[in-house]
């Protein structure tokens, strides 16, 4: 019988003072599934993915941009972030995100 723990995403990382932290909890050939914890004022400047990721606030309001269009969120809800259009985070707030790439 194999045991698979009980994971809490929003326990799993902790806020750094003035940093964005990262914590990958899957790293599969089908994707990844990480976790984020945005310090209010930091973010991820513009770049683009290959793959379609899915970004699940878990924790606080995050804004996202998706091709220059602003998505506000906060906790519960979530965003597809398209393969290859130019997106960016920003967190007005401190955040927690978990982030699930499809890489197939």
């Amino acid at each position: 019988m194999t045991q698979s723990p009980i994971l809490n995403f929003v326990t799993l990382i902790a806020y750094q003072e003035g940093s964005v932290v990262s914590r990958q909890v899957i790293k599969a050939e089908a994707g990844n599934v990480t976790l984020f914890a945005f310090d209010a004022g930091q973010g991820l400047s513009e770049h683009t993915a290959p793959f379609d990721a899915l970004a699940h606030i878990l924790e606080g309001r995050a804004e996202i941009f998706i091709a220059g269009e602003l998505h506000e969120l906060q906790a519960g809800q979530a965003i597809l972030l398209p393969a290859n259009l130019p997106h960016a985070l920003k967190a007005p707030e401190a955040f927690k995100m978990l982030l699930t790439m499809i890489r197939a």
